[in-house]
């Protein structure tokens, strides 16, 4: 082994230290909703839940498994998610692979104009009324179709396609026989495992995430995914607190709500917690070589 200098051990002692605080400032906001979402509702309201849990309960968690309406949010969220992930990938390789080929004629002025997008946009108004004009308001394509492609993901995919897959492979296929969308389904994107599953991540947090355009296009409270469902919950126990007089009902109320918020939290956020550790090994290699080279 290298014998390592005095300066270069202190420096490496820094980065341990650094990276040890960096550590705790994520982890402990993680600790503190877990922990609250199991305590006693009294022991949060007296603020004495600091790291562990304070008299252990999971009425939290029943409650949540109790409410309709929160296991709707849930529902709609994972319907959101999987049906909005599943038009993304494959509108954006549809639009990727072409771009990716150089026998493909005006790639370059065609990608200038999907990147001009990501810096102008039409707004929010006009988007707004493209959408009622195309009657998809408080429907569950308003919750899709306006970030059905991200340029900047195409441009990933793009440029993984075009850095990780020889062109020599496709020319081969496309000597045997095959079509465009033959090698795209035969050769590309079995190759390509590692920057699909970094969209897929990319993606179904953005759609699990959802919270503004909900806010925009839906009015059915049937319809609301689970953000829109923990937000009315922290408004109503927010609209509790500004109550002047202050009865017994009033405040099992906002123990109630105080316990049930953090439960929510935890759920909301369980999927996405889960989904990452499975995808973390594509997730490094897909963004490595997809977004760093060409």
């Amino acid at each position: 082994m290298i014998k390592q200098s005095t300066g270069d051990r202190f420096l490496q002692a820094v980065i341990y230290v650094l990276l040890s605080l960096i550590l705790i400032i994520v982890l402990y906001p993680l600790l503190f909703v877990l922990s609250a979402s199991v305590s006693n509702p009294e022991a949060l309201l007296r603020g004495e839940v600091w790291l562990l849990p304070n008299g252990f309960t999971l009425d939290g968690y029943v409650k949540v498994f109790q409410d309709k309406s929160i296991l709707n949010g849930f529902k709609n969220t994972i319907l959101y998610t999987v049906v909005g992930t599943a038009v993304n990938l494959v509108l954006s390789i549809m639009i990727a692979y072409p771009l990716s080929r150089r026998d493909f004629y005006g790639r370059n002025v065609i990608s200038a104009l999907l990147v001009f997008t990501m810096f102008f946009s039409g707004g929010m108004i006009p988007m707004y009324l493209l959408m009622k004009d195309l009657h998809l308001l408080n429907s569950m394509w308003a919750m899709i179709l306006p970030g059905a492609v991200s340029v900047w993901n195409v441009v990933i995919i793009r440029t993984f396609f075009q850095t990780s897959i020889p062109n020599e492979i496709q020319e081969a296929a496309s000597i045997d026989g095959c079509s465009n969308l033959q090698t795209l389904v035969r050769i590309v994107l079995p190759l390509s495992a590692p920057i699909i599953a970094v969209m897929v991540l990319f993606y179904a947090v953005s759609h699990w995430n959802a919270f503004f355009n909900a806010l925009i296009y839906l009015t059915d409270s049937s319809k609301y995914p689970l953000q829109i469902v923990l937000r009315k919950l922290l408004i109503q126990e927010n609209m509790d607190e500004l109550v002047s007089s202050i009865d017994e009902d009033k405040i099992k109320r906002m123990m109630q709500v105080e316990g049930l918020k953090y439960a929510v939290v935890v759920v909301a956020n369980l999927p996405v917690l889960i989904l990452y550790p499975m995808l973390q090994k594509y997730f490094v290699k897909g963004v490595m070589v997809g977004a760093l080279k060409g």
